[in-house]
């Protein structure tokens, strides 16, 4: 899929997901993700990215991953928390706001491309909201049999779309347009 076909500014709710669910493992253990992430990317995806808009949980999961070289760059990155750190962190903004505006603020960084919105609970909060436009999944040729489930509890029924899909390597990705 090209950064055309994505279309202009959509609200994507991106992440990597075990075959049995989970978008991480016990302890919020993302590991098993970067060893695939590196090897078998899809470099359409990270040029429609023009800003990320995180939860703060996985803000904090990425800060010990850190020495992790993902070498993904999505932009501006934005994190939605209650709780802003005491030390400011270079690069990174921290939004307080109300959901929506927080979603409105980091499109508006992302100049017409993509804003991906990284996170269980806050791409819960997004989908059950109506703030999504689509749902890409790279589903990662493991089982992990505990973790953070896909979506969390209470979201409700989200009709979804197929549009497309693609390998790389043993990755496969799904890419899904949020029914309205």
């Amino acid at each position: 899929m090209s950064d055309s076909d994505a279309g202009p500014g959509k609200v994507v709710v991106n992440r990597s997901m075990s075959l049995d669910g989970f978008i991480a493992g016990p302890d919020h253990a993302m590991d098993w993700i970067i060893e695939y992430a590196t090897e078998y990317a899809f470099p359409e995806v990270m040029e429609a990215t023009g800003a990320m808009l995180i939860g703060r949980g996985t803000y904090d999961v990425s800060r010990r991953m850190s020495a992790e070289d993902t070498s993904y760059d999505g932009g501006p990155v934005f994190v939605l928390t209650h709780r802003p750190p005491d030390e400011p962190d270079p690069g990174v903004t921290f939004l307080t706001s109300d959901l929506s505006d927080a979603v409105t603020t980091a499109r508006a960084a992302a100049q017409g491309k993509n804003l991906e919105i990284l996170g269980a609970d806050l791409a819960s909060q997004c989908l059950h909201r109506g703030l999504v436009d689509e749902v890409l999944v790279y589903v990662l040729p493991v089982l992990l049999g505990d973790g953070v489930r896909f979506s969390t509890p209470g979201i409700g029924r989200i009709d979804l779309e197929p549009i497309g899909d693609s390998r790389s390597g043993p990755v496969t990705m799904l890419r899904f347009r949020v029914r309205r």
